[in-house]
């Protein structure tokens, strides 16, 4: 079985991604490393805006919102899909 590699970003509601990549540096990589937006780590797309931005995640039993520029730059691997 082929897992697509997607952004999180192009995740749709109700995907489930596995973290491949943070191409995010400095304080907001820290930032996000911190509250489990690791490598290895599974992510649920809970809800996305109107608009696509921002769009709510749940990782490690927490919901975080994230930007489009943010969610753009963190890469994973489709797992589960509605």
């Amino acid at each position: 079985m082929s897992l697509s590699k997607l952004t999180l970003y192009e995740g749709k509601k109700g995907d489930i991604i596995r973290i491949t990549h943070l191409g995010i540096n400095g304080v907001m990589r820290r930032r996000l490393l911190d509250l489990g937006f690791v490598p290895g780590a599974v992510v649920e797309v809970i809800r996305k805006s109107p608009l696509g931005d921002p769009i709510a995640f749940r990782v490690s039993q927490t919901s975080i919102a994230l930007r489009k520029e943010e969610s753009q730059k963190i890469e994973g691997e489709l797992i589960h899909y509605e």
